[in-house]
């Protein structure tokens, strides 16, 4: 009776568990993530930073970086990041890039690309340059955006030039080019967009350290600077260039959403 009631007991319990199996199957997740939000963009020189908000799911084990040519373009897969923000480190000065956000969960399961619609143009820039007071330094006074140097007061090629008149300092420029004060920022990151009025009707800004500037050139370009230091010879500052004619955004931000279904066709994974 004893090895009776020992098998009872085993088929009790394998017929337990087997119920309990039937009862209570193993989950799947096959749940993906919400689409990331709040996508932006800084343009840089030949760089591009990306950040968008944290997704608030606890499953979310990553973040997949898209780019395209245009936003209902195909989107290239350009890096992966567990961080909410990304650095396009392949990015081109002058040419225009969108960008798209993804989430995984630790299942894989990728969540829709993001709304935002944000593109960047990279554009060159430069820090601590410097350039002199063109009374006395005729040959340094000026300087070029165009070849991102110090060149002549007069040169054919300079956007603007630095003036020590009795000790009160000036950023000059030509007839043909205009240039507005943006008052004081914290650094050359913070205006991101040329101004559409209020430009000097003569033709010249007090120099004023940790100011900004902004300079519409001759050829329709916009580029900033940014001054950090100023003597009685030279003043020093930060400047950026947009390469792209009529283009006004000297850093791109996030423009209104419009929404957008993940679409398989627009991804290119390979």
């Amino acid at each position: 009776m004893k090895k009776l009631i020992l098998v009872t007991i085993a088929f009790t319990s394998i017929f337990i568990l087997a119920s309990c199996n039937r009862t209570n199957p193993v989950m799947v997740d096959n749940q993906p993530p919400s689409a990331p939000t709040g996508v932006q963009v800084i343009n840089g020189d030949n760089t591009v930073e990306i950040s968008w908000n944290k997704n608030p799911e606890s499953d979310v084990a990553g973040y997949n970086v898209y780019y395209a040519l245009s936003y209902n373009g195909k989107y290239t897969l350009i890096g992966t990041t567990t961080n909410n923000y990304y650095d396009d480190n392949g990015a081109t000065n002058g040419i225009t890039d969108y960008y798209a956000v993804t989430a995984y969960d630790y299942n894989g399961n990728e969540s829709q690309l993001s709304a935002d619609n944000v593109s960047a143009t990279p554009r060159p820039q430069g820090l601590n340059e410097e350039v002199f007071d063109y009374r006395n330094y005729p040959s340094s006074g000026g300087f070029s955006f165009t070849t991102y140097s110090d060149v002549a007061y007069n040169d054919t090629t300079a956007d603007f030039y630095f003036e020590n008149y009795n000790g009160t300092f000036y950023i000059d420029v030509w007839s043909d080019t205009d240039i507005e004060d943006m008052g004081p920022t914290n650094s050359i990151y913070d205006i991101s967009y040329a101004p559409t009025s209020g430009w000097s009707t003569t033709k010249d800004a007090p120099a004023i350290v940790g100011h900004t500037y902004v300079i519409w050139t001759w050829d329709n370009h916009y580029a900033k600077i940014r001054v950090s230091s100023i003597t009685n010879e030279r003043m020093v500052f930060d400047w950026a260039f947009q390469t792209v004619a009529k283009n006004t955004q000297l850093k791109q931000v996030a423009i209104p959403k419009v929404r957008r279904p993940l679409d398989l066709s627009k991804i290119n994974r390979h």
